[in-house]
């Protein structure tokens, strides 16, 4: 009977009590080796085996220091790289995210066996040879802002991370680190940010590296199933075959893939001197608008081909300041060009209008380039100075989305004296050309 003021009930001293009490045994749970370790001087304990830090606030990287230690070698290190969910480890629990740092299984039972295999005499294309095994591993649901409320200095995501990566070094017990990122950066796959990081820990040279028995492992393939193909474009990038986790582990056959998006298709040689310019002046005075995707290369494109004839850009993002501007240009008796998306119909009638009062023709200039390249060109635009003179950032998916959903191809019946069609192609120097060529989403 429940209530503050109850009566404990008592045992009847002739009513034996059924069943009798039994003894409990209590278990410490101190271990003789944590005694030991708290006796031991400072100066005799081990260093820790697995340490962690944080690199320009994106990078989280883990290093587990086995007793098995690297054995030195004359020959040039290889590298054994692999991601970690769906490739080394999956949910327990079934899920597609763990739900917390125990929440983790082996891929495939094959998976530990194989992975201490290489760091002792691993073989790898009838080779017999060791590897240095690491972890190159997106994770951008990690959180490295401080949990203040629990006054803890690590999120509740990088403590079940550290978790679940810790106990996978541990069952292990190999020299393994693993580089997580967690931000969209340089970082983060295919980008090489990870793999630059891992080079300078281990004091590797990339020239000193023998990337061609070397292998980066993951299932990020772009395969019909796969959510994309970031672990093969970074293979790609960091110059290293490429194995699916059921190539590797379970000596599958290689899997069709879908058509990928291929940056290289787009380094043409430049254009030679009597190739005419893609685009001309018609009129002493007119009104020129784009029509692309962000990322297209409209910007790009002004400044190579207009800007020298003298057309002014507007492109401010409310649509009634940038028609204000462009009416104040030609009614100074200057051209100019709307440097803008201008994806739908209805946003191009409203230069079609200003054009009109204007009494001057308006021509359309479409950029072609495919969802899969202004995505491209976003992120090496965001992530490369050099390659960024307007010193864009990094826009969001749903700019791309938008334009998408909105996007109607433009046509002669809007009103346009002519439409220039414009199919990208990269631009720059050699230097510049390395960088656009790699992969980047």
């Amino acid at each position: 009977m429940a209530g503050g003021g109850g009566v404990k009930r008592t045992a009847s001293p002739t009513r034996a009590i059924s069943p009798p009490p039994l003894k409990r045994k209590v278990e410490s749970t101190i271990t003789k080796k944590a005694v030991s370790s708290f006796f031991t001087p400072a100066s005799q304990k081990k260093p820790e085996q697995i340490t962690w830090r944080i690199v320009n606030n994106s990078a989280v990287i883990g290093k587990y220091t086995s007793e098995l230690g690297h054995k030195n070698s004359t020959e040039k290190p290889r590298i054994a790289a692999f991601d970690l969910d769906s490739t080394l480890v999956s949910t327990a629990s079934g899920n597609t995210f763990p739900r917390n740092g125990s929440d983790w299984k082996w891929w495939h039972d094959t998976v530990p066996g194989k992975l201490k295999e290489l760091n002792d005499n691993g073989i790898l294309n009838s080779l017999l040879c060791r590897y240095y095994v690491v972890v190159v591993t997106n994770q951008k649901k990690i959180s490295l802002k401080k949990d203040l409320k629990k006054g803890q200095s690590d999120s509740k995501s990088l403590v079940n991370f550290k978790e679940r990566a810790s106990a996978v070094m541990k069952q292990l017990d190999i020299p393994l680190s693993v580089y997580a990122a967690t931000e969209d950066d340089e970082y983060r796959k295919p980008r090489t940010g990870l793999w630059k990081e891992m080079l300078d820990d281990y004091d590797f040279d990339v020239s000193g590296v023998n990337l061609a028995e070397s292998v980066f492992v993951g299932d990020a393939a772009g395969r019909p199933n796969d959510h994309s193909m970031v672990d093969r474009g970074f293979a790609l990038n960091v110059k290293v075959p490429f194995k699916t986790p059921e190539e590797f582990f379970l000596n599958a056959d290689p899997e069709p893939l879908v058509e990928p998006f291929d940056p290289t298709k787009y380094l043409q040689a430049e254009p030679t001197d009597d190739v005419a310019p893609p685009f001309s002046r018609q009129s002493p005075l007119e009104l020129v608008i784009f029509c692309g995707s962000p990322g297209a290369g409209k910007s790009s494109f002004y400044w190579e081909y207009l800007e020298p004839l003298k057309y002014e850009r507007v492109n401010q993002d409310l649509l009634k300041t940038c028609i204000k501007v462009a009416k104040e240009h030609l009614a100074a008796g200057r051209s100019v060009v709307v440097d803008n998306t201008n994806a739908d119909p209805e946003t191009r009638s409203h230069w079609v209008e200003v054009a009109k009062e204007f009494n001057v023709p308006i021509r359309c200039v479409y950029f072609t380039a495919s969802p899969a390249l202004c995505r491209h060109n976003n992120a090496v635009r965001a992530a490369n100075q050099t390659l960024n003179p307007e010193s864009r950032t990094l826009l969001p998916g749903i700019a791309f989305g938008d334009f998408l959903r909105r996007f109607k191809e433009p046509s002669m019946e809007e009103g346009f004296q002519d439409i220039i069609r414009v199919e990208f192609r990269f631009r720059g120097d050699e230097s510049a050309k390395r960088l656009w060529g790699q992969y980047w989403v």
